[in-house]
């Protein structure tokens, strides 16, 4: 290699281990077929092609999605998730809607949402208490027109297909709190989401959204 210096390693040939050096500083660890495996750049950062598999199972990355603002629109969908992904938190700030319909996610595969079968509730405490169950989606905050909340919900994977959630946030314009939790079991593996209100027709007027996954 003309630019690194790589290790080939291949148990099969009499060679054994072939070391190919430079001056670049950098360390790249190939298979038999020259494929990278892992780089050790000059700035101590290693980078794996692949995944890195201890005796408890794979170890998979923590990823950003694309914060989205949400400012306009009935919906906020986040496609392209990983069949490796065990939970998702989706996180809001400022979130507010034009109306009072319960904010919720709704998790899909490959052939789409799905929009029905979720159990679960939404509760809130402050000046007043109360809450509601949800059918649609999983609940993230029971609503008022102008709410600022903030916080977020966590989805997590049970087993197979198979999926929970809870959330908490708090508003930043009264002194009320939002709880609660829900649950669902897809038709198939979970592939995106969609955050919206479960009456199909409220709208976004504040605030920004983002998802993180594991």
């Amino acid at each position: 290699m003309g630019d690194s210096m790589s290790t080939i390693i291949n148990a099969t040939t009499t060679n054994g281990v072939v070391i190919q050096p430079d001056n670049s500083g950098s360390l790249v660890l190939q298979t038999n077929s020259g494929t990278t495996a892992l780089t050790i750049s000059t700035a101590q950062n290693a980078t794996f092609a692949g995944t890195v598999t201890l005796p408890t199972g794979t170890i998979y990355p923590l990823v950003s999605g694309t914060s989205v603002a949400s400012t306009s629109g009935t919906s906020i969908s986040y496609t392209g998730i990983p069949s490796w992904v065990k939970r998702i938190t989706v996180m809001y700030t400022s979130l507010s809607t034009n109306g009072s319909s319960t904010i919720q996610v709704q998790l899909g595969t490959s052939g789409g949402l799905t929009t029905s079968g979720y159990l679960g509730c939404s509760a809130f405490s402050g000046g007043s208490t109360g809450g509601a169950n949800l059918t649609t989606g999983l609940p993230i905050a029971s609503t008022s027109a102008g709410d600022a909340r903030h916080g977020h919900i966590i989805i997590t994977n049970v087993t197979g297909n198979i999926w929970v959630s809870s959330h908490a946030n708090g508003q930043s314009n009264n002194n009320y709190a939002q709880f609660g939790g829900g649950s669902i079991t897809l038709s198939g593996t979970l592939t995106q989401l969609a955050i919206n209100m479960a009456n199909g027709t409220d709208t976004f007027d504040s605030g920004s959204i983002n998802i993180l996954y594991e």
